[in-house]
């Protein structure tokens, strides 16, 4: 139970880093470089996926970590199906509602943090041999 704790601690931590960098970059894509938001949102993920793989592999799970080049793709392919969903609720929850688009972007990256949280412990940073 203690490593449960600690490892939800870090994962808290490090996903509130990746996702304030993933939405301080699409802010200031969106602001500075007069990008559309779901553009933007695109290169935040790309920065935040940096963020959020290095701080979960040294971090929340390092005790469970496979090798980095494994883990790496896997966490790949989980942060790639979260922003997948997340691309597809922002640019309905655009054009569906008034709610300005760094709020919403906000309770999105919110949202898909527990499912990340599950595959990233049962799959993405799990030891074995098979890919």
């Amino acid at each position: 139970m203690r490593v449960l704790i600690r490892q939800l601690s870090w994962f808290i931590a490090v996903g509130c880093a990746a996702a304030a960098t993933h939405w301080a970059t699409v802010v200031a894509c969106v602001e500075i470089l007069r990008m559309p938001p779901l553009g933007a949102n695109v290169v935040g993920w790309l920065v935040a996926f940096c963020v959020s793989f290095s701080g979960h592999y040294r971090l929340t799970f390092r005790h469970q970590a496979s090798a980095w080049h494994v883990a790496a793709r896997r966490f790949f392919c989980i942060s790639a199906a979260g922003f997948l969903v997340n691309e597809a609720a922002y640019a309905w929850l655009l054009r569906r509602t008034v709610l300005r688009y760094d709020v919403l972007l906000a309770l999105i990256l919110i949202g898909i943090a527990v499912l990340t949280f599950l595959f990233s412990r049962f799959w993405a940073f799990r030891r074995s041999t098979a890919t």
